[in-house]
């Protein structure tokens, strides 16, 4: 049995994430955490999920380290903001638990810390800008298809609900990353977020990314590859959260036994190349 803490426990996707563990027979929830001075603070998170109780107190993120070792948890689960997540990071590896994470909006200063603390502390680490088992192949089929379509010109789109707080999300940028890398393209010199004014001819090279914000989208990504005379896009819808929990269900069944002290991704997870 996996024993299992989630941070941002009572959230949308905590509270998603916290049911869909009720549901199988070799893990259990443990711990839930939130923000420390909660209304919700000392109650079961079974109840206010809607399973029943569970015998879990939701309990503020400033007792962290004593509620993992208290738990006994063997995997911590984070949702929930960058800033928050770097040190949550810090303290659930400190304290030996793996770490299974799909929050995004990391700067890379904040990634180089994730990195650094999962190597130090030798734990198993999940960390993926999106857990969607389709996102996933999408990344991979991405990899796949820029060399042969190197010569097109390549624009990224994403659409997600207004609530979101970072632009481009993370599954944008990280499809973005995959494609300059399988061309041998610099990042820091192709990307174009967002055109507006006389921004000139477009370069081969570039490669645009287009955030969209409004209503209750889960989230959307299309890749184009535009020729002369065709276009080819990918694309990847997400009709509900359910999608991400499945990707973190086999994340959490993964992180056990992952390889210690590096940071795996989904497509170490789904074994994917």
């Amino acid at each position: 049995m996996i024993k299992v803490a989630v941070t941002g426990a009572a959230g949308r996707m905590g509270s998603g994430i916290v049911r869909k563990i009720t549901e199988q027979e070799d893990m259990e929830v443990v711990a839930a955490i939130e923000i420390p001075n909660t209304p919700l603070e000392g109650k079961d998170i079974g109840v206010h999920v809607g399973v029943g109780e569970l015998g879990v107190e939701i309990v503020p993120s400033d007792k962290l380290e004593e509620t993992l070792k208290a738990s006994g948890a063997e995997v911590l689960v984070d949702f929930t903001i960058a800033p928050a997540a770097v040190e949550t990071i810090k303290i659930a590896t400190a304290c030996g638990v793996n770490i299974v994470v799909g929050t995004t909006g990391f700067t890379d200063e904040q990634m180089e810390s994730n990195i650094k603390n999962v190597e130090e502390n030798n734990v198993g680490a999940v960390i993926s800008s999106n857990m969607a088992i389709g996102v996933n192949v999408f990344f991979n089929t991405l990899k796949k298809l820029a060399p042969l379509l190197y010569d097109f010109d390549i624009e990224i789109i994403e659409a997600h609900h207004n609530q979101k707080e970072d632009a481009p999300s993370g599954t944008a940028m990280t499809a973005f990353e995959v494609i300059a890398n399988e061309l041998d393209r610099d990042p820091e010199e192709v990307g174009v977020f967002g055109r507006k004014g006389l921004v000139g001819k477009r370069t081969p090279e570039e490669i645009g990314v287009h955030a969209i914000r409004g209503g209750d989208i889960v989230g959307d990504h299309t890749v184009m590859f535009v020729g002369d005379g065709e276009r080819l896009e990918i694309k990847h819808q997400a009709h509900t959260r359910e999608v991400f929990i499945a990707g973190v269900i086999r994340a959490i069944r993964y992180s056990p036994n992952a390889k210690k002290g590096v940071v795996s991704s989904m497509n170490d997870v789904l074994g994917l190349e």
